[in-house]
């Protein structure tokens, strides 16, 4: 068996194997692990690219457009740790959205993390509900609950009892992305597999969902664990 990842390439054989067949079989599949090892090294070079350096003047996505962290300590805003900004002067039209986190310029790169995830998490509740309330009468279903999630290789899940679970980090993509999985969960509690019906159901509401779909799998997001 081939395996390639971002550490490079793993070979597994059963013990019984002579290494020449092994080797043969490298040079039978030496233009696919070519090709793999070119897609893993750009994917990584992709999350490099997106890691955040959490600090004053740090940018993270949010629906899209970046937003630029500003380490503010002037205001504990009202308790919620952090407010956007949506001056286009904000830093000399540097950025058009700024958040302003009720923090001193010594705080940790921890602190500053968290402290955006709170902001982004509580952002992305209030937006799912919004959204699955926007599409579940257009597609005839009742939503129950709604779940955030962390799952790193799953965006939503749907349960027959209508709740709803859908991953904080969609909070990055831009709206259209985000309402392709709002509405491709919802299509769940009508038709619970991926039959053509199902994408036929998911097409009433979502026309473009293939376009959105791949953009959900090829936009590079930043890791933050």
């Amino acid at each position: 068996g081939f395996s390639v990842g971002p550490e490079g390439l793993t070979v597994s054989a059963p013990k019984w194997v002579p290494l020449y067949e092994v080797e043969a079989a490298l040079q039978k599949k030496a233009g696919w692990i070519v090709r793999k090892l070119a897609e893993a090294r750009e994917r990584q070079q992709h999350t490099d690219a997106a890691r955040i350096d959490w600090k004053d003047g740090a940018s993270f996505p949010f629906l899209g457009e970046p937003v630029i962290v500003v380490l503010d300590p002037r205001h504990g805003f009202d308790g919620i740790g952090a407010v956007l900004n949506t001056d286009a002067q904000a830093l000399a039209g540097v950025a058009r959205l700024t958040l302003h986190v009720g923090l001193t310029q010594q705080a940790t790169p921890q602190q500053i993390r968290d402290t955006v995830q709170a902001w982004l998490m509580r952002q992305a509740t209030r937006l799912f509900t919004e959204r699955l309330d926007h599409f579940a009468p257009q597609l005839g279903v009742r939503w129950r609950r709604l779940c955030l999630s962390s799952a790193s290789t799953r965006w939503g899940t749907a349960h027959a009892d209508g709740t709803i679970r859908l991953n904080w980090r969609l909070i990055h993509f831009r709206l259209p992305v985000i309402d392709y999985v709002v509405a491709h969960e919802l299509s769940h509690l009508r038709v619970m597999d991926h039959s053509p019906r199902f994408w036929e159901t998911l097409g009433t509401v979502v026309p473009d969902y293939a376009q959105l779909r791949a953009h959900l799998k090829a936009d590079p997001l930043p890791p933050w664990s």
